[in-house]
C-alpha cells in the first residue's frame, strides 16, 4: 500500500518551468511599463527597491513595496507604473540592454525616485501544472514580512538585487534560477493558506483515499489499472471508490487514467524525441495503433504532430 500522500508536494512536483524572458528593471520616476497579455505564461515581478503600482485594467490597482513579490498567473496584460497617473510604454519599446538570450536590463530614466524590479515570464509545460495554475487567483502577492516565508523571501531578494547590481560572472544564471524559486514559493504559500486550494483537483489530492489513488496513477501510468485495482489500492469498495473519484475529480477514474497517460506520452515525445511506438510501450500500450487513436482522441492531435509543434496545453474537461 502507498504511504500517505503529500498533496502539496504532489502538486508542486509538476511545476517545472521554462522561462520566456527575465529582466532586471532600473527605473526612475516618472515611468510606466505596459505588458501585453501572454496566454499560457505566468508573469512575475519582485520589487527589490522603491515602490510601484500594478494595474490589470479592471480598476483594481495594487501598490507594491520593496520586498513584495507578485504573480499574474494567467498571463493577463497589465501596467506597472511608479504612480497610477503615469504614462506607460510598451514592454517591447522599453530601452534595453541584452545580457543574454533570455535576460535583459530595462531602463527608464525619468530623473525622480528609483524603483528596481526583477521581472519575467515563465511557462509550466506539464498538464498537471495547468490544473494547478488554473485555480490560482488573477493576482497572487506575497507581501514583505506578511507570512512565515517573509524572511526567506527577503533574503532571496537581497541576494538577487546584489547579483543584479554587480553583474558578476554567472549572475544571469543565479538570478533566473532564484526567480524560478520565488515563483514556486509564491504558489506554495498560496496553496498552504488559501481556502480555494481545498477544492477541485487539489481537493481530490488532499482526500485520504482519492489522493492516494491519484498519486498511484501519476507514479505508475504504465500499470494495467482498472477501477477494481485502484479501489483495492485504497481499501475501498469498487462502487464507493468510483463514485467518490468522480465526485472529487469531476471525471471517471479510467477517463483520468487515459488522460494522464497521454500527458506523460506528450512529454516523452517532446522532451525525449522518442517514437510513438516507444512512447506507447512506456505508458503501457502494446499496440502503437491503439495508442495513436487514444492520443488523438484525448489531445486532439496525433503523436507525430506532437513532435513537430508545441500547441497550447490541453486541459481536461473538469478544469474548464
Amino acid at each position: 500500500m502507498l504511504q500517505p500522500v503529500d498533496p502539496l508536494g504532489e502538486a508542486l512536483y509538476y511545476l517545472r518551468m521554462t522561462g520566456l524572458f527575465y529582466s532586471r528593471c532600473a527605473f526612475t520616476a516618472p515611468w510606466g511599463l505596459d505588458l501585453p497579455a501572454m496566454p499560457g505564461f505566468v508573469l512575475f515581478h519582485a520589487v527589490t527597491h522603491g515602490s510601484c503600482w500594478l494595474d490589470l485594467g479592471d480598476g483594481d490597482e495594487v501598490q507594491l513595496r520593496a520586498g513584495d513579490v507578485v504573480l499574474v498567473p494567467h498571463g493577463a496584460g497589465h501596467r506597472m507604473t511608479n504612480h497610477p497617473s503615469s504614462r506607460a510604454i510598451s514592454l517591447w519599446d522599453t530601452p534595453r540592454t541584452a545580457v543574454s538570450e533570455r535576460y535583459d536590463l530595462l531602463q527608464i530614466d525619468g530623473g525622480g525616485e528609483r524603483t528596481d524590479l526583477i521581472c519575467g515570464a515563465v511557462r509550466f509545460e506539464h498538464a498537471a501544472a495547468a490544473n494547478l495554475i488554473g485555480v490560482l487567483p488573477k493576482v497572487l502577492r506575497i507581501e514583505s514580512g506578511a507570512s512565515a516565508q517573509g524572511e526567506w523571501v527577503q533574503s532571496t531578494l537581497r541576494y538577487m538585487a546584489t547579483e543584479a547590481r554587480t553583474l558578476r560572472l554567472g549572475g544571469e544564471a543565479v538570478i533566473t534560477r532564484l526567480s524560478d524559486v520565488l515563483v514556486i514559493q509564491a504558489i506554495r504559500s498560496w496553496l498552504e493558506e488559501s481556502d480555494a486550494a481545498r477544492g477541485g483537483w487539489l481537493g481530490a489530492l488532499r482526500d485520504e483515499k482519492i489522493g492516494r489513488a491519484l498519486t498511484a496513477i501519476h507514479r505508475d501510468p504504465a500499470r494495467e489499472w482498472s477501477v477494481a485495482i485502484l479501489a483495492d489500492e485504497v481499501a475501498m469498495s469498487r462502487s464507493a471508490f468510483a463514485a467518490r473519484f468522480t465526485e472529487l475529480v469531476g471525471q471517471p477514474a479510467m477517463t483520468y487514467v487515459t488522460w494522464w497517460r497521454m500527458q506523460v506520452a506528450l512529454g516523452l515525445l517532446r522532451e525525449e524525441g522518442i517514437t510513438a511506438a516507444e512512447a506507447a510501450g512506456r505508458i503501457g500500450y502494446n499496440s502503437e495503433a491503439a495508442f495513436s487513436r487514444a492520443f488523438k482522441r484525448t489531445l486532439g492531435f496525433s503523436p507525430g504532430a506532437a513532435r513537430a509543434q508545441v500547441p497550447e496545453p490541453v486541459l481536461p474537461a473538469w478544469t474548464t
